[in-house]
């Protein structure tokens, strides 16, 4: 079996972590396949640092926000999605370098190719095999997110209508890798429709259950 990378992006509240959590359930139950599940930032001891500065610290300029973005994702790539997709397992993970080009790019109004060469130096070129996009009209977001909010998120509506179009253009521009879904969907309708789209990339003989939409686990968001 060959290893397969898969990240999740969209707004927050959108649904993102606990799709991970049930498409990782479903390939673990139904594949038996070895799933690492992971974040940005976050998904390092050293990540975990970062992400409390980055999201919970003082205020950051643009460029230096970015440069932190980024180092999280080279340490991320190097010591837990490089070795574990070279050991064959599924990567799941719940943000990557679209969310840099989404957030520091469009919504911190940074050069997207700037930002975007960043990430490809940092992670030498590593990009998911599908990407999948849980969008959210972001007059929703206050309701999902509730009182408690984030550096990112207090960032003003007109931020975060920037980082959703900037997902949606990507995502316009490499149909090949994203699969774009309605986050207002039921959780369970989504699972069914991430697993259609992941079951065919599963590198397995056939009639190994390849196809299956048990349901798996329901999580909570994050």
């Amino acid at each position: 079996m060959s290893g397969l990378f898969i990240s999740f992006e969209g707004g927050d509240g959108a649904g993102k972590s606990t799709q991970v959590q049930m498409l990782a359930e479903w390939l673990r139950r139904v594949h038996q396949r070895e799933v690492i599940t992971t974040r940005e930032p976050g998904g390092t001891a050293l990540g975990r640092v970062l992400r409390d500065q980055l999201l919970h610290g003082q205020d950051l300029d643009a460029r230096t926000e970015a440069l932190l973005f980024a180092a999280d994702r080279a340490h991320h790539v190097a010591t837990v999605i490089r070795p574990a997709l070279a050991a064959g397992a599924v990567v799941l993970t719940d943000r990557y370098l679209d969310s840099s080009v989404a957030y520091q790019a469009a919504g911190r109004e940074l050069p997207a190719d700037d930002v975007e060469r960043l990430s490809l130096w940092g992670t030498n070129g590593l990009l998911p095999e599908l990407t999948v996009l849980l969008d959210l009209p972001t007059e929703h977001l206050a309701h999902r997110l509730g009182d408690w909010t984030d550096r990112m998120e207090r960032a003003g509506i007109e931020f975060h209508r920037r980082t959703r179009q900037a997902f949606l253009d990507r995502a316009a521009a490499d149909p090949a890798r994203w699969l774009v879904l309605d986050a207002a969907l039921s959780r369970a309708q989504i699972a069914e429709q991430v697993r259609t789209a992941v079951g065919p990339l599963l590198d397995e003989p056939a009639g190994s259950g390849a196809g299956s939409t048990a349901p798996g686990q329901v999580g909570e968001e994050h």
